[in-house]
């Protein structure tokens, strides 16, 4: 059984949260959020397939000492393993679906955020004269 726990991308930097709110740094921060959690979805889906396969060669293994007439504690502490990779495996996958529904919502959100906003930002950024902030009429 072989497993590589190591994060295989390094370079995927948290998205910064702090109070800039103009509109094209949240379309930023919501498509380098979409992205990571694409990375996200792909590793956990990679762990998943080696949890299987490393759940399926324990079952073998189980089999094999079962067969070869070891103690039973063995074969029993074995099989628990075997039990415990494939309840682990699914739990991997639901993260990895999780992961995966997080980004197709992120990027549904920029949409959305592009749609509402994005003719007016074209609009601030390409006049001349200072406008004021959003929200500034509001209070």
């Amino acid at each position: 059984m072989s497993s590589d726990l190591a994060p295989r991308n390094t370079s995927a930097a948290p998205v910064p949260a702090n109070d800039d709110n103009r509109y094209k740094a949240v379309q930023s921060k919501l498509d380098q959020l979409g992205k990571a959690m694409d990375d996200a979805s792909l590793e956990l889906e990679g762990l998943h397939r080696s949890m299987e396969s490393n759940a399926a060669h324990a079952e073998d293994v189980t089999s094999d000492i079962e067969h070869a007439d070891l103690d039973p504690k063995f074969v029993r502490l074995t099989f628990n393993v075997a039990l415990a990779l494939v309840g682990a495996s699914r739990e991997v996958r639901n993260l990895s679906d999780t992961a995966h529904e997080t980004a197709d919502l992120t990027y549904e959100t920029k949409r959305t955020h592009s749609k509402l906003y994005g003719a007016l930002d074209d609009i601030r950024s390409n006049r001349p004269e200072k406008t004021p902030r959003p929200g500034f009429f509001n209070r």
